[in-house]
């Protein structure tokens, strides 16, 4: 951290380097605006509010040119670029998924089947946490859900803030888990080995497995036993949603999950996933081939969800843009270095699970702070914590898994300061508290990853080769 600044001149700000802050305080005032005052989320307003604030932050700073080469080069890092190059190839995967209505086989299959009350509660926790990991869109997966499983759960006598949480649940846990999340590859981006390369997706997907299968076992239980006790109305049709052939489209997520963990290259998993997506779309008639990829003369387009998925993306890359720029000038003007710097030195980070609670914290803290949006709180506090996990030679996959577990479990979920719950508050109309209380899986996420903490489960270290190295350090 001292060679840093002794190569690079650190940015100077007008009168105390703290005022690199104003960025962040800025961005926070925006999130506060639109979640809280205006009710409202979409990304390209985050990505806006990010670019706001980095112009007006600016102002503060001695030197306006190079405060920007400051954003700019936060911007070029290796871990931006990684980050927006996977979330263009992740989109069209995505589009792929919900062009082939893969929820309407989970319809098919409940109401096949008959489940009802507190079983198809569970029923829908299982089917949308297939469903989130398959697309990687939390935000995505709770708007297609919502409207086929909440109101068929309602008919079949499920509790509706169970039933809410149950849809909620399964979207963090999607998040939480998916190699093509947006946060699963925040969270490997922001952490590096000893030699500087991001840590890879598929490494941090397999050693988080255990953490989010403990997590979203004991809540697929507690959804079995309480999810019911609803009291029904008057049947509706919901055949109508149903279609059997779409679960065929689980062989090529399974297929592509497979080969990007075993591999641990994303682009390689997408990329057969994609293609036999594409083939088992067509050839069952989910879709036809101009769906993938046409030409619309009339209006000089080119349209297809290959398109729409890279289009769809827009908005979180420039969102991703400007909070590296943000963090970029954070760096240069030595606040990175002073944050670590204190971390370190406190009491509490003296040992890896010292360090690892004080991580707890923060990342609580920037979660909450802006509104539950976990991709913003894990690319602010990415950076902090590859620094202090770094000084305790915490595994960058270790520190990946926590960063991504905590940002997506209890922090992301606080009734009136969350995205999850604001958006299943408005597709219910459920109290925002309600739809809290019934996300369980948040709950149960924070708690196996505290005992995680405390109890060592899981913690591994670097080795001098990069490797994992597990050891009795406390």
């Amino acid at each position: 951290m001292e060679n840093r600044q002794e190569k690079h001149e650190v940015l100077q700000f007008r009168g105390s380097m703290f005022l690199s802050l104003v960025p962040v305080v800025i961005f926070f005032a925006f999130c506060a605006l639109m979640f809280i005052g205006l009710k409202a989320f979409n990304m390209e307003a985050l990505a806006m509010a990010g670019f706001i604030a980095l112009l007006i932050g600016g102002v503060f700073c001695t030197s306006y040119t190079k405060y920007w080469n400051a954003a700019i080069k936060g911007i070029s890092s290796v871990s931006s670029v990684s980050v927006i190059v996977i979330f263009f190839v992740i989109g069209m995967f995505s589009a792929l998924m919900k062009a082939s209505n893969l929820s309407g086989g989970f319809v098919w299959l409940a109401n096949s089947i008959g489940v009802k009350g507190g079983i198809f509660v569970g029923f829908v926790f299982f089917a949308v946490c297939v469903m989130s990991t398959a697309t990687g869109s939390s935000i995505g997966t709770m708007f297609s859900a919502f409207p086929i499983f909440y109101p068929a759960g309602i008919v079949l006598q499920s509790n509706p803030m169970f039933l809410a949480g149950a849809i909620v649940s399964g979207a963090i846990f999607g998040d939480n888990l998916a190699p093509i999340s947006d946060t699963t590859i925040a969270s490997a981006s922001t952490q590096q080995f000893r030699n500087g390369s991001p840590a890879d997706v598929g490494g941090c997907v397999r050693s988080r497995l255990k953490y989010s299968l403990a997590a979203g076992s004991i809540t697929l239980l507690f959804f079995l036993i309480f999810g019911g006790t609803g009291t029904g109305v008057e049947s509706i049709q919901i055949e109508q949603a149903a279609n059997p052939k779409s679960l065929f489209m689980l062989i090529p997520v399974i297929i592509m999950l497979i080969i990007a963990t075993k591999t641990r290259n994303i682009f390689l998993g997408l990329f057969i996933g994609l293609l036999l997506g594409i083939l088992t779309g067509v050839s069952l008639g989910l879709f036809p081939l101009s769906a993938v990829f046409a030409n619309d003369p009339e209006h000089n387009a080119i349209t297809g969800f290959l398109v729409n998925g890279v289009a769809s993306m827009l908005g979180t890359v420039g969102l991703v843009i400007a909070v590296f720029g943000i963090m970029g000038v954070i760096t240069e003007a030595g606040m990175l270095d002073y944050i670590v710097k204190r971390i370190l030195e406190s009491k509490m980070a003296k040992t890896p699970r010292g360090t690892e609670i004080a991580a707890i914290i923060g990342i609580s803290l920037t979660d909450i702070i802006f509104g539950g949006v976990s991709s913003v709180c894990i690319l602010t506090f990415g950076p902090v914590l590859n620094e202090i996990g770094k000084a305790r030679d915490i595994h960058p996959y270790r520190r990946a898994n926590l960063l991504d577990a905590t940002a997506n479990s209890l922090p992301a979920c606080i009734p009136f300061m969350s995205v999850f719950v604001f958006i299943g508050s408005a597709l219910t109309g459920l109290s925002p508290l309600a739809v809290a209380g019934g996300t369980l899986y948040a709950y149960f996420l924070f708690a196996v990853i505290c005992v995680a903490v405390c109890t060592g489960w899981g913690r591994t270290f670097e080795g001098a080769d990069g490797g994992e190295v597990k050891n009795n350090k406390g």
